[in-house]
């Protein structure tokens, strides 16, 4: 059994509709976005997806540039408002660590644009909780910081188009 999960989550606000954030977002390459950051390793090629990235249930391997793969699956697409997938099968450093995680993205509609909620739950395995809180705590937390302008500027350089 899995122990409980331990969240980070960040917020950006994309100048387009929440319709196109989630159009640009969702199905976008992960290796344009995730780079190496501290002890998290950069997203550096995606394999075997098994759909647009659109619907329930589609699946990819990530690999990663520290020779680590995590399996990733879509659990709910509501178009416009929420995407959430799965991450399992993690190799390597994490894979003793974490039995799973959860990626959640909100899209909301404000003025002059979309707020992108982005959360992101890791669940450690027995016993390694603490050392996944402090992973969490002390990176993924600035590192997802760090991602999300990218994300937003993505949304405005495509909805500008």
């Amino acid at each position: 059994m899995a122990s409980r999960g331990y969240s980070s989550t960040t917020v950006g606000i994309a100048p387009a509709g929440p319709e196109r954030t989630f159009d640009i977002l969702t199905p976008s390459d992960p290796t344009r976005f995730y780079p190496r950051f501290r002890v998290v390793p950069a997203t550096v090629r995606v394999e075997g997806q098994t759909g647009a990235w659109d619907g329930v249930g589609q699946t990819r391997i990530l690999h990663l540039s520290d020779g680590s793969s995590v399996r990733e699956t879509t659990k709910v697409v509501e178009r416009p408002g929420f995407f959430a997938y799965e991450l399992t099968e993690f190799t390597k450093t994490f894979g003793p660590l974490v039995d799973h995680a959860r990626a959640e993205w909100h899209f909301d509609a404000v003025e002059g644009g979309t707020r992108i909620t982005w959360t992101y739950t890791f669940f450690g395995r027995p016993g390694r909780g603490w050392i996944v809180a402090l992973i969490v705590r002390l990176a993924w937390a600035a590192y997802m910081r760090r991602v999300m302008p990218g994300l937003v500027d993505e949304v405005r350089r495509i909805a500008a188009a």
